[in-house]
């Protein structure tokens, strides 16, 4: 019982350091909650589902040590706005982060970006390829993520949020039940912590966030359905890319990395043996050498 109640405090105190360090933005008048700090290329670091910029924050001093790096929670996740009335869709993330860009005066950035995040990357990439304006991407470094839809594992617990049962299964979400599931992503030596699982969970159920997870997870199908664009937009990349994967994830690991290699011209993965589905909060210190090393290589 004492050590679940200093995990408790401690996840609430790391959260609390995080959110009182950023900002708000408002998109669509809803309020976002973004991180912008540090100097040099600047760098955008987009999350994934069910988490947020929260993900970063072991990586957070080193980034900021040698970029700007900017990092919002995305509508509907995290700190951010979590709207019960919206039709969310990747596409929208997409436009979210062009809009804070804009807001910000930033036309030129480096992506890193994981699960969800990946998928709105593409968008990006697509749009740059398509349109030839907005944002210009200098380097998309995409860690574990379903980029490839036909590839992608589910879990059961991402099963039933789809289904009819979804709205029923936010309702009855409990913390044990949680991070127990959210716990199986990761490698069996990098588990996460009491605190971090704590600070997850905060972050899930920050203004009422599991009423619209079963409308988040509706972008497994949006996957399908821009499968050939998002995938193109890979595969004909005139942006430098890099895959850097914890083949330990059930979700999208080595099978995943695999793909890659199958589908993507002149492939870059790195793969960081015994590490799952979150790299960044495994193995950071694997991660920041993997990214430096491919952006050094980008500017060379």
């Amino acid at each position: 019982m004492a050590a679940r109640r200093r995990a408790y405090y401690a996840g609430r105190m790391e959260l609390e350091t995080w959110r009182r360090a950023g900002r708000g933005f408002a998109y669509r008048g809803h309020e976002i909650f973004y991180r912008d700090e540090g100097s040099g290329p600047a760098l955008l670091c987009i999350h994934g589902f069910p988490s947020a910029s929260w993900d970063w924050h072991k990586l957070w001093p080193a980034l900021t040590a040698r970029f700007r790096v900017i990092a919002p929670d995305m509508l509907g996740f995290g700190l951010s706005a979590k709207p019960a009335d919206y039709a969310y869709s990747l596409r929208d993330q997409a436009d979210l982060h062009e809009g804070l860009l804009a807001h910000l005066g930033v036309s030129t950035v480096h992506v890193l970006a994981h699960d969800y995040g990946d998928s709105v990357a593409q968008e990006l990439l697509a749009r740059q390829r398509e349109r030839g304006d907005g944002v210009r991407l200098r380097s998309v470094c995409l860690l574990n993520g379903g980029i490839f839809p036909e590839s992608h594992r589910a879990r059961p617990s991402q099963k039933l949020l789809r289904s009819p049962l979804g709205p029923l299964m936010a309702r009855l979400a409990t913390e044990s039940r949680f991070a127990a599931s959210f716990a199986e992503i990761f490698g069996p030596r990098t588990q996460p912590s009491p605190s971090e699982l704590h600070t997850v969970w905060m972050l899930n159920v920050h203004n009422d966030g599991f009423r619209v997870a079963p409308k988040i997870i509706r972008y497994i199908d949006e996957r399908r359905e821009q499968r050939e664009r998002w995938v193109g937009a890979l595969q004909h990349s005139a942006v430098p890319l890099r895959f850097i994967n914890g083949p330990e994830d059930p979700v999208s690991g080595r099978h995943m990395a695999d793909r890659y290699r199958e589908l993507i011209p002149n492939p870059d993965v790195v793969l960081l043996d015994g590490i799952g589905h979150y790299p960044q909060l495994e193995a950071p210190d694997q991660v920041l050498a993997a990214f430096l090393e491919f952006v050094e290589k980008v500017k060379a």
